[in-house]
């Protein structure tokens, strides 16, 4: 037998074997439940690092209105599509979405990028969108909007 410190790749696979045999007294139930978890943790993951570089693009799309181009606006419609698509195969995702935490930390981690990417500070504290605005494909800030740099 494998071990789950050994290697994980190799454990997987004896411990799916086991099920699929019906040798379920051999399975190591601690770090099957561990790396469930970790799935759950996988799918947080990506959804936050597909909304946080959306909304570093959107961010960089109102403050930069001079460097537009189509490389920023295929990555805005590739992560709202890739975020969407996300949110429809892992339905549990969305409630996600209703927490204060999770825009917090996104926003703090898009202007962190956004700042790195193009060397202006000073971007608003909190998020001046909504979701329905960040993921509505029509949806592009412009640099006349009300939300300006301090």
């Amino acid at each position: 037998m494998h071990t789950y410190e050994s290697d994980v790749v190799e454990w997987a696979n004896e411990q799916a074997a086991f099920i699929r045999s019906g040798q379920f007294e051999l399975l190591d139930l601690k770090h099957i439940a561990d790396e469930i978890e970790d799935v759950g943790k996988s799918e947080q993951r990506e959804l936050e690092s597909r909304m946080v570089v959306l909304l570093a693009h959107l961010i960089k799309w109102q403050f930069q209105p001079t460097h537009r181009g189509v490389s920023w606006e295929v990555t805005v419609k590739t992560q709202r599509k890739n975020i969407d698509r996300r949110l429809q195969k892992t339905p549990s995702l969305k409630s996600t979405l209703n927490s204060d935490d999770f825009w917090l930390d996104i926003w703090d981690d898009a202007i962190d990028l956004a700042t790195k990417e193009t060397g202006i500070r000073g971007f608003p504290e909190a998020c001046p969108w909504d979701h329905s605005q960040i993921m509505d494909k029509s949806f592009w800030p412009d640099q006349d909007s009300p939300v300006e740099v301090d």
